[in-house]
């Protein structure tokens, strides 16, 4: 789960970096297709801190 929320960490930041026009070409793919993401970024992120919130809790050692 760790891993899911490190990718969903990562995507949050390249929906952010897409919004702002950083990345080019791929930006304006990324935009096309996810454009709730990139309006805002932070819901992928929220889905980021969930994950590893859940993870944390389930994670047994």
């Amino acid at each position: 789960m760790y891993y899911v929320a490190a990718a969903l960490l990562g995507l949050s930041g390249l929906f952010y970096s897409a919004s702002h026009h950083e990345i080019g070409s791929l930006g304006v793919t990324m935009c096309t297709y996810g454009s709730a993401f990139c309006d805002s970024p932070i819901i992928v992120f929220a889905g980021a801190a969930l994950a590893a919130a859940w993870a944390t809790f389930v994670s047994v050692r």
